[in-house]
């Protein structure tokens, strides 16, 4: 599993290492108002994080090893637990079960009060967060086998493997539910199992890779994807983003387009940045696009979340910025740690959560 990962790896430090200086950020005048409510400290964080957001909480953890469920109104933490190694992927909750993954390859999963329930291994490395759902725990490694636990007892169910391809991207994929289904990524094809036995309903491919070489190929879908309905829209690595509607299992829309982050979006459009962190928003029901953004090239951009009227994410520098859906225009600029945002944005509420790589849990809330 590690040569697998570190190809990726090695792939995605390539392309950083000789990216030209940021833009400098622009003069403007606030739209709207905002500000920090809390902040809350989770030790260093190197891994690619994705906080869980679930039932007036959120769910954190460091690469130390810490979990914590934090009250989205103030912060107040309402348990903290250890998963006892170094993190390599979370966080996955359901409110009632949280887990995340070891660097060991232990999938670590602790109650509603963060008390550990069960440990158990996987025989690859895993990015990706856990997904929690049905009183089943589904892990999906970075070869893309999907693994099923019972959340309870840590019971294996099943295993989903096809063939893969040689080379995985080393960054969050696509696991997630439609109704009674797992959704997974399976390199450029979204896969659509049946949750209590592992079978394969459909996959469809969001994007046709062209290259004359396996790193060329690369596609695999990056998470999480956009839900609006039964259309699922995500990023294909490097290639396309795509829609599916998961209630036929047929492609909507393909459009080729360069980019590592997964997308962002709502019932009308969906955004994404590209290598360069040039901002694009397209149209979510056919991929026109309707405006592109180059004020924040080469800033080094989080994942996004559109929230409400406003597109918020994170650049290397710390700052979070909100622009308008509508228009791309800057909306609101707010600081942190001056450390890279290394989280995509998450909502609770109106409160706005994100995580820089020092360990900065910052919230914020638009007036």
């Amino acid at each position: 599993g590690w040569l697998v990962l570190s190809a990726a790896a090695w792939l995605l430090a390539g392309c950083a290492a000789d990216k030209p200086e940021p833009k400098p950020l622009e003069q403007f005048e606030p739209k709207i108002s905002g500000r920090q409510v809390w902040v809350a400290q989770i030790g260093a964080v190197r891994f690619p994080l994705v906080p869980a957001a679930r039932d007036g909480f959120f769910f954190v953890a460091g690469s130390d090893g810490t979990v914590r469920a934090l009250a989205a109104d103030n912060g107040r933490q309402l348990w903290l637990a250890d998963a006892g190694a170094a993190i390599a992927a979370g966080v996955g909750t359901d409110g009632r079960f949280t887990s995340v993954v070891t660097r060991d390859n232990e999938v670590v999963t602790f109650d509603a009060k963060g008390a550990s329930l069960w440990r158990k291994r996987v025989p690859a490395a895993v990015v990706s967060p856990p997904f929690v759902a049905g009183e089943r725990v589904f892990v999906m490694t970075v070869d893309r086998v999907v693994h099923a636990f019972d959340a309870l007892d840590g019971r294996r169910l099943w295993v989903y493997q096809k063939p893969g391809d040689p080379l995985t991207l080393a960054q969050p994929g696509v696991l997630v539910a439609y109704r009674n289904t797992l959704l997974a990524g399976q390199g450029v094809r979204l896969a659509a199992l049946e949750p209590t036995r592992g079978t394969l309903n459909w996959d469809v491919p969001l994007a046709s890779p062209r290259g004359t070489n396996e790193v060329e190929r690369l596609a695999d879908l990056v998470g999480p994807p956009i839900r609006n309905g039964n259309r699922y829209c995500a990023r294909a690595f490097q290639s396309a983003i795509g829609c599916v509607d998961a209630e036929r299992g047929a492609l909507l829309w393909s459009r080729n387009v360069g980019g590592a982050n997964a997308i962002a979006g709502d019932a009308e459009r969906l955004f994404g940045s590209d290598g360069s962190d040039r901002i694009t928003a397209w149209r979510a029901d056919g991929g026109d696009v309707l405006w592109t953004n180059e004020r924040f090239m080469n800033r080094g951009l989080s994942g996004m979340l559109a929230a409400g009227p406003t597109l918020v994410f994170g650049d290397a520098e710390g700052y979070v910025h909100f622009l308008s859906t509508a228009t791309g225009d800057t909306q609101l600029r707010l600081g942190t740690d001056g450390t890279p945002v290394v989280s995509p944005p998450v909502a609770s509420g109106s409160t706005l959560l994100v995580v820089t790589r020092d360990g900065g849990v910052y919230a914020f809330r638009q007036n």
